[in-house]
């Protein structure tokens, strides 16, 4: 299974336009701001270079993590001991990349694993923070929905394309 790492760097950048559309003030950025209490002159003195840097930075880290999230050969693959080895497995191995390697590789299969990623990890993570920093429901509701958003179409990118 030859892996397109190119699509992690493509992907990443689903998160900052899920980002502009969601955090946009007509639909939930309003709300984002009043559960933050922040003004627009207090947005607008933030570092965006250093703020979106990181962003694609941590949305790079994410698409690689979703790749054994998505893709179901990587744990086989995992199982001789990664790419390196694939050469040396014993010819089992090589059958049955060839019966079931692109198996199971849509948008589809990936979007739903993606979906599930957001819901059982961004979801949990951001509704534990939330809870000690006494934010509201609706605070952790639009951060959580956007994550299940952003990593539901990353996972299927990755699962079709890497």
């Amino acid at each position: 299974m030859e892996i397109n790492y190119s699509i992690f760097f493509i992907a990443a950048i689903v998160t900052l336009f899920v980002g502009f559309v969601w955090y946009h003030p007509k639909v939930f950025g309003t709300i984002w701001m009043k559960e933050n209490n922040f003004t627009q002159e207090e947005l607008r003195k933030g570092n965006m270079l250093k703020i979106f840097g990181l962003t694609y930075l941590f949305s790079v880290m994410l698409a690689s993590a979703l790749l054994s999230f998505t893709i179901h050969q990587s744990g086989a693959i995992g199982m001789v001991g990664g790419p390196p080895e694939i050469a040396a497995a014993k010819p089992s191995f090589h059958a049955f990349m060839a019966d079931y390697g692109t198996r199971f590789r849509t948008f589809k299969h990936g979007a739903l694993h993606g979906f599930i990623s957001g819901l059982f990890f961004a979801l949990p993570i951001i509704g534990i923070n939330g809870l000690f920093e006494r934010k509201s429901w609706k605070y952790i509701l639009i951060h959580a929905g956007y994550w299940i958003v952003s990593l539901t179409i990353m996972g299927g990118l990755i699962c079709q394309f890497a």
